[in-house]
């Protein structure tokens, strides 16, 4: 079954198994978001739009059609 990071709940902790190709796909690349890096969705903005994401230390904001190119496993 394939999540995507716009539908994980804040405090949980995810890793990337994919991302969409789009032209936006390099440069969420760029900013960290390759396969297998793990992610921990902190919050969501009140509108739930965009949501903070953390990247292996660094807090990465990021809005909710984007966060739907980027497909999510639960890690364990």
């Amino acid at each position: 079954m394939s999540k995507f990071l716009s539908s994980i709940i804040p405090g949980q902790l995810v890793k990337v198994s994919s991302i969409k190709d789009s032209a936006l796909k390099p440069k969420l690349m760029e900013m960290g978001l390759v396969n297998g890096k793990e992610l921990r969705v902190l919050f969501k903005a009140p509108f739930g739009d965009p949501i903070a994401v953390d990247v292996h230390g660094y807090v990465l904001s990021i809005r909710l059609d984007e966060a739907g190119l980027i497909e999510v496993e639960d890690s364990h």
